[in-house]
């Protein structure tokens, strides 16, 4: 730089910024001590060594030195040190006057986006200004416009035909061959503008979108809110505007995602731009679902009112505008299959008047319908019971609806009843078409040859039967009996119903006494558990009507009335001491009500579950004594299932009703078997051997299958008001009911009735109709099938004495008794307290002294029909013993009594024990 163009250096003090500098402190800026010295001095800060203002070699350089000189509060002039200190860093003059020394520099120039500010410090330096924020939001609304915009300009909305065209359901049998095709568009008529009533225009505009003529399809406070709700996992929200409804059901899923909902949006705007509100408004009612199969306004008004739409009144458009909200909680006639506790006949119609009252005041007041005319609407307009589709008849309907609620419950898919009667589904069932027809003709032939209400109208009347038949194996349903016909009859009596089992539970009561074992009444309560006696088979209980019964401390049981319970036997039968075999073989009740409160009926309730009963309403309370003898209802799907755990040896598999399930040739569900150990196959196989012996000796003797192995139960409850048999082979598990209702289906609480005199019997006993059907199907379903033999049992438990029966005496009978053999068990000692096994005429388990009809070899000399010891009667046991005699001059029915019997035809000794007692 030239010599000439470089600026003099200026004098000590002087020159404008001195000067201003002290002009402001002659003006009282902040005069007085210097709160903070400079440790810098004049000549090491200002001013150069020799005393002269330092000159600066840029420009930048100078900036610098002005940004720091006057920043902080220096101190006045006459404070201490040498001069009046700056603000910041800079120090005063000589003259000590402190000050910004603007002329020592100008700061920089402010950026485009002054972040963080220029001229700020602390924390305003990194206060964004209002300029800044509103620059932000506007850049970023610019932004989403133009994503907007593109995403507006490449939507293309999806084809309505293509979407919303529903389709039907196909049913397939257990060999994939068509059941029946049903649901879907066979019931969806499309209707023009034109032909949708104005009345019906007008109560879907007051009750869905009042803003509908004149919106462009969305409403922004809405999708803001269910976009709120979706992000934060909060309650979904469907469309607001029927313009978003009609794209949700027409061309789109039915997923509640946020990914849908953007979707959604694009598409209801493309659509509301496009669209003409006539199309909209058509489309929408054409395509939504009015609920009993109806899609489209003129589907649903054939549906409701059997008419058209065009005939339709205001009335009866405001309550179809009503089902729009949803069909199952609003429909009068209730969806119990869908909810049974919140969609009954009851609160959906109360729900559906109230919201038809609403939507025709709400069109007064949106002035779509005057006052005068409203005042005409003041009945609910009824709709007609619903009808079930005429292919659905027989025993159809009971299979299609099983098959429907077993998917929707068990889908991972979350596919609703709603998607499913949109159709499209393929629906593999495990029900054979054989075994089904065959289950019903069983049934039909009781019908006809014993029921007839016209003759028996007081007993007759209103009889049901129900049944249900498991593949053993698998859990695999393949057969119902549900009603007589699913169109007329619409409970399904194979699923529950509420009729007790009765002693079909018996099995469970000595499943658990053998898993678990009786209490110890003799220890302390708190070791009760660690005490117990796993049982067997046969052992001893009182039989007899009547007997008190205690809980396992030997305390009487009290009723809620204080009373001592006593347990009956059906017909007040005393059967005596008597082994659990024999109680099971002859029904007896009182055994197996004491055996439960030995156990614990808590026990029982476990078994029972485990075997595949469910613990729901249809379970009976456990806490009383009557729990071990049937007063839980569970289906009788239920009970073929939990009876096929048995026939399996303790292999427990859930009964299913659906093996699969596609749609659009997508597999959406595939039943996955997953097996469990319920108990112990020595337990299951002993249980297993007791009901055979019941078929083969006992009530359950008209359940009998020539050629195989079967077992099972009867079962009668108190007042005869359910009969029931459940009996297995080792490939096939069936249950059958019988009960009679008091009146039609209109009532929602049906009372059962007492079936004396049913069909032209005394009394109804499990043995009766209900054995007869299960024989009759029974031997269909197993022809061509391999005879197979249970498992053979292993020996259980130990043999014990409950109820009050006696364990045998050591002293010997006062009659003398033969000599016996070095194979007779002898006498027991004071300390012995197994006893020996009770008389049996047969080794085998298969003869009861009960069966006149049961043949073995085993008669003593002389004998009489099947007879035992010497000069026996029929079945008789013992010396000179009276018909099926035990003990010695025993009278009929008498037990096995010391010395029963002499020696047999072979030349060993009789059969007979140490005084069994009474009937035993």
């Amino acid at each position: 730089m030239s010599e000439h163009r470089r600026k003099s250096p200026q004098p000590q003090g002087g020159g404008r910024a001195a000067a201003r500098r002290a002009a402001q402190q002659s003006t009282g800026r902040r005069s007085g001590p210097s709160r903070r010295v400079s440790s810098e001095s004049p000549s090491e800060s200002s001013f150069g060594p020799s005393g002269e203002e330092r000159q600066y070699g840029s420009r930048a350089e100078a900036r610098r030195a002005a940004q720091r000189g006057g920043r902080r509060r220096g101190a006045d002039a006459g404070g201490h040190g040498t001069g009046g200190g700056g603000r910041r860093r800079g120090g005063g003059g000589p003259g000590g006057s402190g000050g910004r020394g603007h002329d020592e520099g100008r700061p920089g120039k402010k950026r485009f986006i002054d972040y963080p500010r220029h001229g700020r410090y602390g924390f305003r330096r990194w206060l964004p200004s209002w300029k800044l924020v509103s620059g932000l939001c506007l850049g970023f609304l610019a932004l989403l416009m133009g994503i907007g915009g593109i995403a507006y300009a490449l939507v293309v909305p999806p084809e309505v035909s293509k979407t919303a065209k529903a389709q039907n359901n196909v049913y397939y049998w257990a060999d994939n061959t068509q059941m029946v095709a049903t649901g879907g568009a066979v019931n969806r008529q499309e209707l023009k503008y034109e032909q949708i009533p104005e009345a019906m225009r007008n109560a879907v505009i007051s009750a869905e979108n009042k803003s509908f003529n004149t919106d462009r399809g969305i409403d922004p406070m809405g999708i803001g809110r269910a976009l709120f709700n979706m992000a934060t996992g909060g309650e979904t929200q469907g469309g607001s505007t029927i313009t978003q409804q009609y794209v949700k059901n027409s061309m789109l899923t039915q997923d509640q995602t946020l990914t849908r909902k953007f979707k959604e949006l694009f598409i209801t705007l493309k659509v509301g731009g496009e669209m003409k509100k006539e199309e909209v408004m058509a489309g929408y009612l054409n395509v939504s679902y009015y609920g009993r199969g109806a899609s489209g306004l003129q589907a649903a008004a054939r549906t409701y009112y059997n008419k058209d739409a065009g005939e339709l009144n205001a009335s009866e458009c405001a309550f179809l505008a009503t089902l729009l909200k949803g069909a199952s909680y609003y429909d009068p006639a209730g969806a119990l299959d869908i909810d049974k506790e919140n969609a009954t006949p009851a609160k959906n119609r109360k729900r559906a008047e109230e919201r038809w009252k609403w939507i025709l005041d709400e069109q007064v007041k949106d002035k779509r319908m005057t006052a005068q005319e409203r005042s005409k609407y003041t009945k609910f307009p009824e709709p007609l019971k619903p009808k079930k589709d005429a292919k659905l008849g027989g025993q159809t309907g009971y299979l299609v609806e099983l098959a429907k609620k077993y998917f929707l419950a068990n889908n991972d898919k979350k596919i609703t009843a709603k998607d499913l009667e949109l159709g499209g589904f393929e629906i593999h069932t495990t029900f054979q078409k054989k075994q089904v027809d065959q289950l019903e003709a069983a049934v039909k032939k009781v019908y006809k040859a014993k029921i007839r209400p016209e003759e028996r109208p007081k007993t007759d009347t209103h009889v049901e039967f129900g049944g249900a038949s498991v593949d053993a194996k698998t859990g695999a349903i393949i057969a119902t009996y549900g009603g007589q016909d699913a169109t007329t009859h619409f409970t399904n009596n194979a699923d529950a119903t509420g009729a007790q089992v009765g002693s079909t539970w018996k099995p469970f009561v000595l499943a658990a006494a053998m898993q678990y074992g009786v209490r110890d009444p003799s220890g302390p309560p708190e070791q009760n558990e660690s005490q117990r006696t796993k049982i067997s088979p046969k052992s001893i209980y009182n039989g007899d009507d009547g007997v008190r019964i205690k809980d396992y401390t030997g305390k009487i049981w009290l009723d809620k009335d204080n009373n001592e319970w006593r347990q009956t036997n059906d017909g007040n039968h005393d059967h005596g001491e008597i082994d659990l075999r024999e109680a099971m073989e002859q029904s007896a009740n009182s055994p197996f009500v004491q055996l439960g409160m030995d156990v614990g009926t808590d026990k029982v309730k476990d078994v029972a579950v485990a075997a595949g009963l469910k613990n729901d309403t249809f379970m009976a309370d456990s806490s009383v004594p009557s729990f071990s003898i049937g007063t839980s209802s569970p289906s009788a799907i239920r009970m073929a299932g939990a009876y096929s755990t048995f026939a399996t040896s303790g292999r427990q598999n859930d009964t299913y009703s659906v093996t699969e399930v596609k749609r659009e040739g997508e597999v959406v569900f595939q039943h996955k078997k997953k097996p469990k150990r319920a108990f112990s196959a020595a337990i299951a196989d002993n249980v297993t051997d007791v009901l055979k012996n019941v078929v083969e000796n006992g009530t359950g003797k008209p359940a009998r299958l020539e050629g195989r192995e079967a077992a099972g139960k009867t079962g009668t409850t108190d007042g005869n008001r359910s009969a029931w048999f459940v009996g297995y082979t080792p490939q096939i598990s069936t249950a059958i009911s019988m009960f009679r209702l008091d009146d039609d289906e209109s009532n929602t609480k049906r009372k059962f009735e007492e079936m004396f005199g049913t069909g032209g019997e005394k009394k109804i006993h499990g043995n009766s109709f209900p054995a007869s059907i299960w024989h009759d199907y029974m031997t269909q379903a197993m022809k061509g099938k391999k005879a197979v033999s249970f498992p053979e049992p292993q020996d259980l438990g130990d043999v014990v004495w409950g109820g009050g029966a006696v364990s045998p005496s050591p002293t010997p009978s006062p009659t003398p008794s033969a000599t016996p053999s070095e194979e007779t068990s002898p006498t027991p000692t004071p300390t012995q307290t197994t006893p020996s096994p009770p008389p049996s005429p047969t080794p085998t388990k298969s003869c009861s002294i009960f069966d006149p009809t049961c043949h073995e070899a085993n008669g003593g000399q002389n004998a009489g029909a099947d007879g035992g010891g010497q000069n026996a009667g029929a079945d008789g046991g013992g010396q000179n013993a009276g018909a099926d005699g035990g003990g010695q001059n025993a009278g009929a029915d008498g037990g096995g009594g010391d010395t029963a019997g002499t020696q047999g035809a072979t030349g060993n000794p009789g059969g007979g024990g140490t005084i069994w007692g009474n009937n035993g």
